[in-house]
C-alpha cells in the first residue's frame, strides 16, 4: 500500500501517518508547515517530507489512497493532480473508518469531555491489558503517537470532533465513523463559525446518533438539558445508559466514590471530571468491563494532558494548567478548583484563542463564566484578532461579556506581571487556554513563583 498525506503535519493526521507507517504501509507526505512536535515524531518515523510545500510531482498513478488534511485548500495542486489521475481521496476521519469497518467503533462526542473520557477509557484499557485501536486528538502522557491501527484489535476507540472533516468534505468528522457504541458527554455552542446558529450545531448531534449502527448504544449525560433530550428521542430504536454526578466526597488527595456499597479514592477531582469519569465507565461496561474492574483501575489515573493538570505543587500553592477556552469549560474547571480548594484563594486566567471566543457576537456567552473564582483574568491578542480577519474586539467589550469582575489584558507582560504581583501562599493559580498566552511558559512560571514563597 502506498498512501499520500496532503498536510501532514497536522496534530491528527501526523499521529495517522506514523500509525499507518507503523502498520508497514508506504507513507509519504507534504505540507507547506511543520511544527513540532509533529516535524520530530514524523523524522523519527522516517516519513517527514524532505522539503516543505507543495509539488504536483508528488502525486503519482501508484498511489493507492491520498488522505487530505483540513490545512490545504480546495485549490491544492497535489490534490488537483490526485482528482485528474482518480486517486481515491479520504479525509482522515472517512480513512479510519475504512481501516476499522470490520471492528466494533467506540465514538466518543460532545463539545467538552471528549478526550478526557478518551483518556479515561484508555487507562482502564491499558490497566486491564485489552488489545484496543484507537485515535485520539490530543497528547496523553505516555504515548509517542495518539493513533494505533492494527489487524489483530476488534475494538476502535475515537474521539468523535464534530468540526468538518476536509476542505472538499464538510460533513463534521463525527458522522463518517458510524459508532456501535456512542457518547455524548455534553453540548455548548462551538465552531459558530461553521455552526451559525446554537440549533443548527445542536442538529449535528442528532445526525450523529442517526447513524449508530443497528443494534447499537447510545450513552448519554443525563445532567445536561440538551443531550438528555437526544437520548430520549432515539430510546425507542436503540440501546440508551444514561449516567450522571456519582456520589462522592471532597478528600485532599482527590476524590472518595462510592458505587454499589463499595469505595475508590480518585486522584481526580471536580463535578465534571467526576461525570466523564461515569460515562467512561458505561462505555466499559458496553465493551466488556465491569464496573468493579473499571473503577478499581481508574484510581491510578491522574488526568489527561492539559486537562486541571497539576503544574506545580510546594506548600501551600498549586498551579494548574488546563485546556478550557469555551463559556461551558471555564465554568466547570473553575468551579471544580474552587470546590476541591474552597479554603485557598483561586486565581484564574484564561485566554480568549479561538475563532469563536474573539467573535464579538459570543463575547456574551461567557457571562459570569469565571465567577468562582476569587480574582479573574482574560487575555487576547488584538493581533490574533486581526489574523483571523475579525472585528475588533475592545478591553471594554469584553469585560462586559464577562459581566465584570475580572481584569482584561492585551500583552502577555500585562499578564505576568499581574502573576508576579500576588502573593502566592495559601492560593491557586489556574491558567486556561487552547494556546499558551503568547509565550507563557508554564513550568517556568511555576519555577518563578515558587522562589518567592
Amino acid at each position: 500500500m502506498n498512501v499520500h498525506f496532503i498536510a501532514i503535519g497536522g496534530s491528527a493526521m501526523h499521529n495517522l501517518a506514523i500509525a499507518l507507517s507503523r502498520k508497514g504501509v508506504h507513507v509519504t507526505g507534504s505540507d507547506d508547515e511543520i511544527f513540532e512536535p509533529s516535524k520530530t515524531r514524523l523524522q523519527k518515523q522516517g516519513i517527514l517530507p524532505g522539503q516543505l510545500g507543495w509539488d504536483s510531482a508528488r502525486i503519482t498513478s501508484d498511489l493507492d489512497a491520498i488522505i487530505l488534511g483540513m490545512h490545504a485548500r480546495e485549490d491544492n495542486p497535489e490534490l488537483l493532480k490526485a482528482n485528474e489521475l482518480n486517486i481515491p481521496i479520504f479525509s482522515y476521519p472517512e480513512y479510519l473508518y475504512e481501516q476499522s469497518k470490520d471492528k466494533i467503533r467506540v465514538v466518543i462526542g460532545g463539545s467538552h469531555g471528549k478526550t478526557t473520557i478518551t483518556s479515561m477509557l484508555l487507562h482502564v484499557v491499558n490497566e486491564l491489558k485489552m488489545d484496543v485501536d484507537y485515535m485520539v486528538g490530543a497528547q496523553l502522557e505516555g504515548y509517542d503517537c495518539m493513533a494505533r491501527l492494527s489487524e489483530s484489535a476488534k475494538i476502535m476507540i475515537l474521539e468523535g470532533d464534530e468540526y468538518l472533516s476536509s476542505p472538499i468534505d464538510r460533513r463534521p468528522k463525527f458522522h463518517l465513523y458510524k459508532p456501535n457504541i456512542a457518547i455524548i458527554s455534553g453540548i455548548a455552542w462551538d465552531h459558530i463559525n461553521v455552526f451559525p446558529t446554537f440549533e443548527n450545531y445542536v442538529d449535528q448531534f442528532d445526525i450523529f446518533c442517526s447513524l449508530i449502527e443497528k443494534d447499537g448504544t447510545l450513552i448519554y449525560n443525563e445532567d445536561d438539558a440538551e443531550v438528555k433530550s437526544l437520548g430520549q428521542k432515539y430510546e425507542s430504536t436503540m440501546r440508551t445508559v444514561s449516567y450522571g454526578v456519582p456520589t462522592y466526597e471532597v478528600t485532599e488527595t482527590g476524590t472518595r466514590l462510592f458505587h454499589e456499597g463499595m469505595i475508590y479514592e480518585l486522584r481526580v477531582f471536580g463535578e465534571h471530571n467526576l461525570q466523564n469519569l461515569m460515562g467512561a465507565m458505561r462505555i466499559g461496561e458496553a465493551i466488556g468491563i465491569s464496573a468493579l474492574e473499571f473503577l478499581t483501575a481508574i484510581q491510578s489515573f491522574t488526568g489527561a494532558g492539559k486537562r486541571l493538570q497539576k503544574v506545580m505543587e510546594i506548600g501551600s500553592f498549586v498551579m494548574f494548567k488546563d485546556f478550557a477556552h469555551s463559556p461551558s469549560k471555564l465554568k466547570a474547571t473553575t468551579k471544580a478548583v474552587k470546590d476541591q480548594y474552597k479554603d485557598r484563594k483561586v486565581i484564574a486566567c484564561m485566554e480568549l484563542h479561538t475563532f469563536s471566543s474573539l467573535k464579538k457576537e459570543f463575547l456574551p456567552h461567557y457571562l459570569n463564566s469565571m465567577q468562582m473564582a476569587d480574582e479573574a483574568l482574560v487575555y487576547y491578542s488584538p493581533e490574533v484578532v486581526a489574523h483571523k480577519k475579525l472585528e475588533p474586539i475592545s478591553k471594554e467589550l469584553v469585560l462586559e461579556g464577562f459581566g465584570g469582575n475580572v481584569n482584561v489584558m492585551n500583552s502577555t507582560k500585562e499578564v505576568l506581571d499581574f502573576i508576579q504581583s500576588k502573593q502566592w501562599n495559601n492560593s491557586v493559580l489556574l491558567m486556561m487556554s487552547s494556546g499558551n498566552f503568547d509565550g507563557i511558559d508554564y513550568d517556568q512560571l511555576g519555577e518563578e513563583i515558587s522562589k518567592n514563597l
